[in-house]
């Protein structure tokens, strides 16, 4: 065991007006592991970066560990899986690696093949295995989870429960209350370390959050009710004052002492309660700053005149000619939100791109209601470019409303005016939500729609779909999320 100590780190990007840090300073144990967690934009990256070094920066970060970041480098992608697990770790032996890899539930024939050749789930398994038996190091694990399926997700978490030293980058909740036991965040004035998963965070953050709106309520009150007393007393002692040169007190003379005596008395009252006022308004400064506002999001659906949207029976996807599932049958009616799940490659997408129109081989039987509006999600941001104005204008939608969303999403003002390609694969992702929530459909497509995006936004997504009840067919690896958000499940199997 060791200390991780960063003490007053201070950075921002070359041309930015504002600092992505300012001043932080926080100890990590070593042996401890964290799940690392902010808003898309927040820095989560760049703090990862900063501790390996990468950036010039201000502050000091002092420890004596090597850190090792995941996603690792592969410079030839050609060779063998096991050579690739020998270069980041040349000591392992044989017998490590393939025990490492079958705890991953791994065939061990992978470490055979191509680097190259694997899938990318596989890839990521051969990367953690060379990671972990490096040794006597800290581990810097960035988004480990991106496109893998929920079994995929599920080895990992058992890998990881029983390892140690390292932060974990990710937006699955249900993956960071499995295997963490330690919470950093990045906030909107701080880096806050807690103990616990990310369930026990977020039951401490909106305790946290309460009291600091009730605080600051209270406060208000205060402020306005010292403020009225202060102007009052202010009145009344410049009143008395002004009576010192022509008001008696006893009847027969003018009592100038007694007279000056009350008016100091009341101006001393009056300078208390302003100190009284700075005081609270101080306070009052000091709350609400790390609350992030989950600002409700709209969407606006259509129902559809029928009552079956899409009627599938005993259908399959084929590719060259051979299914590639088992035959499934089901309906699509207004309201439902319909999940589908499989794993990797079992065509889960060509369902989605055989609804929106696309030549798919298939076998069985899908009919689809003619005029139907389609809004869709792709899994891929590729393609982004221009400005939000340009999309909004090439989709035919509301600018304000598409610009609003995505400030409830977490972007600045500042963001509006960029090129697109700018934004980062979690802003690019909000992007594509954003259009599509603008978009009255009446059936909302998304494929892969949460990739990159941050836990709060999740939760912001979820709240309005389940608010507005917009007819939904979707593909997800978040297991939260489909649990939260689907009425029914289509699982294809082999």
């Amino acid at each position: 065991m060791s200390i991780i100590q960063v003490n007053n780190l201070t950075f921002g990007y070359e041309g930015s007006i504002e600092n992505v840090f300012e001043n932080i300073t926080f100890n990590l144990d070593t042996d401890w592991k964290l799940g690392l967690i902010g808003r898309n934009g927040k820095g989560k990256t760049t703090l990862l970066n900063l501790l390996r070094g990468k950036y010039h920066y201000q502050g000091t970060i002092s420890k004596h560990v090597e850190f090792d970041y995941f996603p690792s480098e592969i410079h030839d992608k050609e060779k063998m899986s096991i050579e690739i697990v020998q270069e980041i770790a040349p000591n392992a032996e044989d017998w490590e690696i393939i025990k490492e890899i079958n705890l991953l539930k791994a065939d061990a024939e992978i470490l055979y093949r191509p680097f190259n050749t694997l899938s990318g789930g596989e890839q990521i398994k051969i990367q953690l295995v060379g990671l972990f038996l490096k040794g006597n190091n800290f581990l810097l694990i960035d988004e480990p989870t991106t496109h893998l399926d929920i079994e995929t997700r599920e080895n990992l978490v058992e890998y990881l429960k029983n390892k140690k030293s390292f932060i974990l980058v990710s937006h699955d909740r249900n993956f960071l209350d499995k295997v963490v036991d330690h919470i950093i965040s990045i906030n909107n004035t701080n880096i806050e370390i807690q103990k616990g998963n990310f369930s026990t965070w977020q039951e401490n953050k909106n305790r946290q959050d309460n009291f600091e709106i009730m605080q600051n309520e209270k406060l208000k009150k205060d402020i306005n009710r010292l403020e009225v007393a202060a102007r009052n007393t202010a009145k009344w002692s410049d009143k008395v004052e002004k009576t010192k040169y022509g008001t008696t007190n006893s009847g027969s003379s003018v009592d100038r002492g007694y007279i000056g005596h009350q008016a100091a008395k009341m101006m001393k009252k009056s300078k208390v309660m302003e100190n009284r006022i700075e005081k609270a308004i101080e306070e009052k400064t000091g709350l609400l700053n790390n609350i992030d506002r989950n600002d409700v999001l709209t969407i606006k659906p259509l129902e559809s005149k029928k009552k079956q949207l899409i009627v599938a029976d005993d259908f399959q996807i084929k590719y060259n000619n051979i299914p590639i599932f088992k035959p499934i049958s089901f309906e699509v009616e207004n309201q439902d939100r319909i999940a589908i799940v499989g794993k990797n490659g079992a065509g889960k997408s060509s369902i989605l791109k055989l609804i929106l129109g696309q030549e798919i081989e298939y076998n069985g039987q899908i009919k689809i209601a003619n005029d139907l509006k389609i809004s869709y999600v792709s899994q891929s941001t590729a393609e982004l470019k221009g400005t939000l104005r340009e999309m909004a204008t090439e989709y035919k939608i509301d600018e304000g409303i598409f610009k609003a969303m995505l400030s409830k999403m977490g972007f600045s003002k500042n963001e509006f005016e960029k090129d697109i390609r700018e934004f980062s694969e979690g802003q690019k992702k909000k992007v594509l939500i954003a259009r599509s929530i603008t978009e009255s459909a009446h059936i909302y497509i998304w494929d892969e729609p949460l990739n990159y995006i941050d836990i709060l936004t999740r939760i912001q997504i979820e709240e309005v779909i389940l608010k507005y009840k917009p007819t939904i067919i979707f593909v997800e690896h978040d297991e939260t999320f489909v649990k939260n958000i689907a009425t029914k499940i289509i699982k294809l199997a082999y």
